[in-house]
């Protein structure tokens, strides 16, 4: 039997790799592109002083000396100077004005996950509305995301980039991102397989007996899966924010990748990017401590056939 502790490491270990490995592999994509990566950003033809801008920006000495740099800047906070997205503007302070934008939008987009947890798993959603939610999943967030935008226009005009407009795109954002592509659905229809199959288990049905309450039976032993399916939505909804972002106009961290990525800034893709990682590598923690937890509670409180 696999020890208890070795898929939580893992997960642990992966989540401390993954602010590393994705700076690691964005940079080797930079230099996979054809031309200098100095030259790609600031052509001679049109800026002089190439040679120059490549030793302030760590591109003269390969993509080694390039990553150890930015690493080691980027353990101090200091993600360098943005060279196209907002010319000389410190990357951090991009981040620290989207980042929240980010998470607000991330944040009630859970809210109907949530609801759709507990419902599934108390049964509050019968399983014939899967069927309704499903149809609703099929449509994009694209083609949510398009019909949100024109409605702000039509309902605000001229004052389309207001607070109270900005307040209804957050809000419109966080709708489209929790029931497009799936997410609803997908969160239904996962916790209601996963509670149907363990209620099938024979130390449920001896709980019954006992008079004791099912959920509350299942609960640890379905906690570590339900954390991997929470992760499973959560990253859902970040790679969809990018779209959300970009076609609503919040200034999120989708956004800001998807505007680095147009303009070749890539000390900002870098950052942002990294952002991503950071923050899925934090879910990784949350699941590793959730089955921790179960397996510490499972080994002082352990479940006896006979009982």
């Amino acid at each position: 039997m696999t020890a208890w502790w070795i898929r939580p490491g893992v997960r642990f270990f992966a989540a401390l790799l993954l602010p590393f490995l994705v700076p690691a592999i964005i940079t080797a994509l930079i230099w996979a592109l054809p031309g200098d990566p100095a030259e790609i950003i600031c052509p001679p033809s049109t800026c002089g002083g190439t040679s120059e801008l490549a030793a302030r920006w760590n591109l003269d000495a390969g993509p080694m000396h390039f990553f150890r740099e930015w690493v080691a800047s980027a353990f101090q906070a200091d993600f360098g100077r943005s060279w196209r997205v907002e010319q000389g503007l410190p990357v951090i302070d991009l981040l620290t004005e989207s980042l929240p934008i980010t998470l607000k939008l991330v944040g009630l987009a859970l809210g109907p996950i949530f609801i759709g947890v507990i419902g599934a798993a108390t049964g509050l959603i019968p399983s014939r509305a899967d069927g309704f939610f499903s149809a609703v999943g099929l449509v994009p967030a694209l083609v949510f995301s398009l019909l949100g935008s024109a409605a702000i226009v039509v309902r605000f005009g001229s004052n389309a980039f207001d607070m109270e407009a900005d307040r209804w795109r957050l809000l419109i954002g966080a709708v489209v991102l929790g029931m497009a592509d799936g997410a609803f659905a997908a969160a239904v229809s996962g916790v209601r397989g996963l509670v149907s199959a363990e209620r099938n288990q024979r130390y449920v049905s001896i709980a019954v007996l006992r008079g004791e309450r099912t959920l509350a039976n299942m609960l640890p032993n379905v906690m570590p899966a339900l954390a991997g399916q929470l992760r499973a939505r959560v990253l859902h909804l970040l790679s969809g924010a990018v779209i959300v972002e970009v076609v609503l106009g919040l200034p999120g961290v989708g956004d800001l990748l998807w505007s680095g990525t147009l303009l070749q800034d890539f000390g900002v893709v870098l950052a942002a990017a990294t952002a991503f990682a950071a923050i899925s590598g934090a879910l990784l923690v949350v699941q590793a401590l959730v089955e921790v937890l179960v397996a510490l509670h499972v080994r002082r409180t352990p479940f006896v056939e006979g009982a």
